[in-house]
């Protein structure tokens, strides 16, 4: 079988999505069906918007199909009739087994981990959140239990003290990509061997994992040491973005979200929270080891900026100190 030959349906909502998809289409592979997320509102007009794979399969003329929900009989029979040879998924849903069982030649997904590590929603944050210095991509079967099929493939990557988020999510999405590639290619050639996970790790109590995030998640915990919480700002950065709350001696309270930090070679006195600014170029604070300068912020009703820009049109008050809500 080759390329032109194999029935692909792809699968996949958001950015990190697009790219894969791109490499398939102008591979000349042959895609036959494209299956993303329903349109809903978004932002403060509650316009209808597309995903961005909705909107690549629209430019380039791919059979689009927007289902509710993935058990229903008409999409079920709709894309039963594409006759896919197999499925690709990056960045879906939960899939049930009627639709992940149905192409012969399986339904692989491609995983922004090194699985068995990092199951689940998000893997690029928690890997840095932890202070990893390495993550990468795997490329699995489907099965019942979500991230937990035989692995195809895998590449590495390195996580530096300068990477955010941000970063590793577009490293990975090239990196993904090209693997995506690969294995769709091997799998024509016959040449795979899938590897079950559980012969990659002992126990359970092994395995880190990767909840999905949510605004509670992101705040920032000054009783941690100032290199947790400089990976914890990164990890975030910048979105969701870390958060945290001043609170001015009057008792005033606001909220700061947090882009861009450094572990800092001053300490400042005081409990965790404690405020050390000179009022001009830098904000510094109290961690349970050591301090936290904070580098990158954004206060309500205003745009994130350097600290020493937002120093300039904002007296900090004094007496201030980051508080846990």
């Amino acid at each position: 079988m080759t390329k032109e030959d194999l029935k692909i349906v792809y699968m996949g909502t958001p950015d990190f999505a697009v790219e894969p998809l791109r490499r398939l289409v102008q591979g000349g592979y042959n895609v036959v069906g494209v299956i993303t997320m329903p349109d809903k509102p978004a932002g403060r007009g509650h316009k209808i918007q597309f995903s961005p794979v909705k909107q690549f399969a629209l430019e380039h003329n791919l059979h689009l199909l927007q289902p509710e929900k993935l058990k229903d009989e008409a999409f079920v029979n709709e894309l039963r009739a594409l006759n896919a040879d197999l499925q690709v998924v990056v960045a879906f849903r939960m899939l049930p087994e009627v639709v992940w069982n149905m192409p012969k030649l399986g339904t692989f997904n491609l995983h922004a981990s090194l699985l068995p590590q990092y199951r689940g929603a998000a893997p690029i944050n928690w890997a840095i959140i932890n202070g990893d210095t390495e993550t990468g991509v795997t490329t699995f079967f489907l099965t019942h239990e979500i991230d937990t099929g035989k692995i195809i493939q895998q590449e590495r990557i390195p996580i530096s003290d300068k990477d955010n988020a941000e970063t590793i999510h577009d490293a990975l999405m090239m990196k993904g990509s090209d693997l995506l590639i690969e294995t769709v290619d091997n799998i024509i050639a016959g040449t795979i061997s899938p590897k079950p996970q559980e012969e990659l790790y002992r126990s359970e109590d092994e395995l880190r994992p990767a909840p999905k995030i949510f605004k509670e998640t992101c705040e920032i915990d000054f009783n941690k040491t100032a290199r947790q919480v400089f990976n914890f700002v990164r990890g975030l950065s910048p979105y969701p973005a870390a958060w945290t709350t001043l609170q001015a001696a009057s008792g005033e309270q606001f909220t700061v979200k947090v882009y861009d930090t450094e572990v800092s070679a001053h300490n400042v006195n005081g409990e965790p929270g404690t405020v050390d600014t000179d009022g001009k170029s830098f904000i510094r604070v109290a961690t349970a080891e050591g301090a936290i300068e904070l580098k990158s912020l954004l206060l309500p009703g205003k745009k994130r900026m350097p600290v020493a820009d937002l120093l300039r049109g904002f007296a900090f008050p004094e007496g201030a100190k980051f508080v846990r809500l």
